[in-house]
Order: structure tokens, then sequence, then C-alpha cells
């Protein structure tokens, strides 16, 4: 099925990418979030359409020996790709051939308090997260969960994972305006990723046409939320594509206070700074008073 794999994509974080869709002839999740850019559809909490590894196998080997240097093989699914029942046969496959290839996986946590599921992440040299929420009501109203599914047990389950898994643990919390965008969900959020200590988090919002009528955040509205969340969290405001905003003018004392409440990534100084702005950053990297740091793909300038 040629559909199982898409791409290869070019991303600054993970190199360059080869997706696996898991269910690529269907749309097969525990959610229906609102923001989801594929069709609404009722949650399940198994697949129904299941392919074999064996298929998948194939055509992961066919698309490496036709692009060759591929550094980071996605796991994903039109859907959930933990429901996938073969998944941890499946790692095992994979770690036969891939060499230097990594593994990352693209979850909703959903299934994260399965114990199973907990141990085939392990196989995974990156995984990442969602959690767009830490309240079952707003579990229930944004990512519109499958019945059985509590934020408790997500939560418990994170940490459970986090306490035994060694590599990149990375969060991805999308905000939708009105929805998960409060002080009380953003304060909840923050206290729990403070235990978790996750290697990024990472936030966003819509920037697809989603499944149902709801609204994104502009860039400032989540720059000010970054600025919520206690600043020894490693936040990076993830963006596929470029946001309207308006530079401004930032003196070597504001850059200095600026990285002081948050440290900035290059995406985030070509929204804010300037051109005159921009050119002092480099000279105060020339100077060692900031300097750069690497988070997993992302580089930050942080205070020296």
């Amino acid at each position: 099925m040629s559909n199982i794999i898409f791409g290869p994509i070019h991303s600054r974080r993970f190199g360059k990418s080869l997706g696996v869709d898991l269910s690529p002839g269907l749309k097969q999740c525990n959610f229906d979030c609102l923001y989801c850019e594929l069709a609404p559809a009722k949650t399940v909490d198994s697949y129904d359409e299941v392919i074999s590894v064996q298929e998948i196998v194939s055509a992961i080997r066919s698309a490496l020996m036709e692009y060759g240097d591929i550094d980071v093989l996605t796991i994903t699914a039109n859907g959930e790709p933990t429901l996938y029942p073969h998944l941890d046969k499946l790692m095992d496959e994979i770690d036969k051939f891939k060499e230097k290839t990594k593994t990352l996986i693209l979850s909703n946590a959903s299934t994260i308090s399965d114990t199973g599921i907990r141990k085939t992440l392990l196989k995974f040299d990156q995984v990442k997260l969602s959690l767009d929420c830490v309240s079952q009501k707003c579990l229930k109203k944004l990512d519109r969960s499958h019945s059985d599914i509590d934020i408790e047990d997500i939560k418990k389950g994170l940490l459970d994972f986090a306490k035994l898994y060694n590599q990149a643990l990375i969060i991805e919390v999308l905000f939708v305006k009105k929805l998960n965008d409060s002080d009380t969900e953003i304060k909840g959020l923050n206290n729990f990723l403070l235990k978790l200590s996750p290697a990024r988090i990472d936030i966003g919002t819509i920037d697809r046409p989603p499944a149902y009528n709801v609204k994104p955040l502009n860039y400032r509205e989540l720059l000010e939320i970054s600025h919520k969340f206690d600043p020894d969290l490693p936040v990076y405001i993830a963006l596929r594509k470029k946001l309207d905003a308006k530079t401004s003018s930032y003196t070597t004392n504001q850059i200095l206070d600026t990285l002081a409440k948050r440290p900035l990534t290059k995406s985030d100084i070509d929204m804010l700074f300037d051109k005159d702005s921009k050119k002092r950053l480099t000279k105060m990297l020339s100077e060692r008073k900031i300097k750069e740091t690497d988070n997993h793909g992302v580089i930050f300038y942080t205070i020296s």
C-alpha cells in the first residue's frame, strides 16, 4: 500500500523525515479533536482496519532504498498510532534494519496509562506526545475523547513513562481560542509540566483548516501564553506557517530582559525584532553576552 509512506519532509528539528502512516485508509482515532484537519469521525478504541506488519516494513524498506539518507522515521497515523495492535512487533522489525535512522512517534498520549504501550514507546528514539488539557472538562470539549479516557490516567501514565524514558520526551500543546487558553488551564498545564519535566514543550495553534468551527490564536497571544509558564520550562512556539506579527525595536537591555523571562528561538526573533535589534543580538552573541543552545533540534537564544 503505497500511501503508507509520505514525504520525505525536511525539518529543522528532525532533519530529513519519512512519514509512516499506520492507518492510511481511514481515520481511526480515540479523539475527534475540534482542530483536527481530518474530517469529523466517530471515536474508536481499536482499529477496524489493520494492515500487516509485513506490509508496513516492506513499504519502509523500499522507501529507505529509494531515498537513502533518511534521518528520522516518523510513525504516525490518520488517527492514533498507539491503537495499531502490532506496534510493538513493528518496532522490533524496524530496529533490525534502521541502522542510524532514528524513530519518532507522534501520539495523543491517550493510551499512556497502559503499561504495554509505555513499554513499546521505550523502543522509540524520540517520543512526542500531545497534551492540550489537564482537566477532564477540557479534554471532552476540545479533544472530544472516547468515553473511557480519563485525564488523570493520562497524567499518571505520563509521569510513569517519564521515569523510565531516557531519550527526548517532547510535549505538544495546541491552543484554541476560548477553549484551553484560560489562565486556569494554563496554570494547570504549567504545574503538571513542572512535575513531568519534558525535554521540550512545543506550543502552537491551528494553522490548517480545522474539522470544526474553532479559531486560532495569533503569534502575540502565543508569546503571552509562553510567558505564563515557569521560566525553567523549555517552551518553544512551534508554527508550521508564518503568522503576521509587527516587529519592534529592542535595546540591548531590553533583549537581556526579554531573554531572562523566556529564551527565544530564531523564529521568535524573526517575528519580534526589527533589523537593528537583530544586529544588536548578533553583536551580543559575538561578545558572549548571550548564547545559542540546541534543545533537540531547536536553537534557543539564552543569557550566557
